[in-house]
């Protein structure tokens, strides 16, 4: 089915108000209208001489840097001869003086429709700063690549905020872009002058092939949209000592390291199996980042089914059961992860140290899931009243 991004909607029928307005944009290379062509070149076609200012997320400006608390450097585009302001940088949030040049702040991002991608939250600190200097902030809205329907997982604690998770939502949350800028705005306050550009054609039912648009990776370890698939849970061995992929040509959908045996881990999985997936035995090494040069030995997830398939379950599932067949050589990653200095990687990530807890104690990550379907029910509900498509 054809699908229109916000964008490409924006490029279409601009809104009255933007006339006139000295527009800054939040992108990345995934920003592009249908033909491809990048965001900040169609919109000064557009609006001649609006753009005055370019802001780029975690990754960098062109999407280049590969991992964690990697930084990117302020640039100016040799095209347009506007600066363009790195927002992973000395600082994750804008300054003041970042603003001073636009009156707009468009933005068209493309998430992975996980809690942990922290694209969102330079769009909520974004948010906040255009509050504090009356500036109107516009999403143009583009697809959750992994659906509208499903969502997953525990809701994130006070204790665990970060730059991985600055709100109390789940692992997989089931938002677009915009809705979750609705979603900030209104129930956490922050309350800027929103507007919003959104899609046409998209169904909360689609996953990104379905829309026709095509997959450019928002980040280097979302090669494609099967990686976005498996991220939900996938990402959460970041917090340990187990390979996620990186280094690879199929990041977070490999994964392994070398103190592992496929065939005890899916003795222990051999019950209830895994649902909607096959985890196929496999050796790799990766070319950095964890294990790198070494010789690894894990699986590769292939989802057979995406709509019985559960992400974030199952990566639970991975982990507990490495926790208990080698519990002398599987260990969490130590701090520093995004920033964050003292407190446990995997506490960040899974956005509650109860739920780590829990997994060293034993206990099944079917009975947690149990646990926290409550919360996850009301989050469901809220997150509803949101929702534009």
């Amino acid at each position: 089915m054809l699908v229109n991004t916000g964008l490409d909607n924006l490029l279409e029928s601009p809104p009255d108000w933007i006339k006139g307005k000295r527009l800054g944009l939040l992108l990345n290379p995934a920003s592009v209208d249908r033909g491809l062509t990048g965001a900040q070149v169609v919109i000064d076609r557009r609006f001649p001489g609006q753009l005055t200012a370019l802001f780029s997320p975690q990754h960098g400006f062109h999407a280049a840097k590969q991992d964690n608390m990697i930084e990117s450097d302020h640039m100016k585009d040799p095209d347009l001869g506007v600066p363009i302001y790195s927002l992973y940088s000395e600082t994750r949030i804008p300054t003041e003086e970042m603003f001073d040049g636009i009156d707009v702040l468009l933005i068209d991002i493309q998430d992975a429709g996980t809690r942990v991608y922290t694209f969102m939250y330079s769009m909520s600190y974004c948010m906040e700063v255009a509050k504090k200097t009356n500036k109107t902030i516009c999403i143009m809205d583009r697809p959750n690549p992994i659906g509208g329907e499903v969502v997953e997982g525990n809701i994130l604690r006070g204790n665990c905020t970060s730059f991985v998770g600055r709100y109390p939502i789940p692992m997989r949350h089931g938002l677009t872009m915009a809705e979750l800028a609705r979603l900030f705005n209104k129930e956490f306050g922050i309350g800027c002058d929103l507007q919003v550009i959104p899609m046409t054609g998209w169904k909360r039912s689609m996953y990104y092939e379905e829309t026709t648009l095509s997959w450019i990776p928002p980040s280097p370890n979302l090669p494609i949209v099967d990686s976005a698939v498996v991220y939900p849970g996938q990402v959460i061995l970041e917090g340990t000592n187990v390979s996620e992929g990186r280094g690879t040509t199929r990041p977070f959908e490999v994964f392994g390291a070398p103190y592992i045996d496929p065939k005890e881990v899916m003795e222990v999985l051999r019950p209830r199996g895994v649902p909607g997936a096959i985890l196929r035995p496999m050796a790799f090494e990766p070319l950095f980042n964890k294990w790198a040069g070494e010789l690894c030995r894990g699986f590769q997830i292939h989802v057979t089914d995406r709509r019985t398939f559960q992400p974030y379950l199952t990566s639970l599932r991975l982990i507990s059961a490495l926790i208990k067949l080698y519990p002398d050589d599987f260990k969490w990653k130590q701090p520093p992860y995004e920033y964050e200095y003292e407190r446990l990687p995997m506490d960040l990530i899974l956005g509650d140290k109860e739920i780590r807890e829990a997994l060293e104690n034993g206990a099944s990550p079917f009975e947690l899931e149990e646990a926290w379907q409550d919360e996850l029910d009301a989050f469901i509900k809220t997150a509803s009243k949101y929702h534009l498509y």
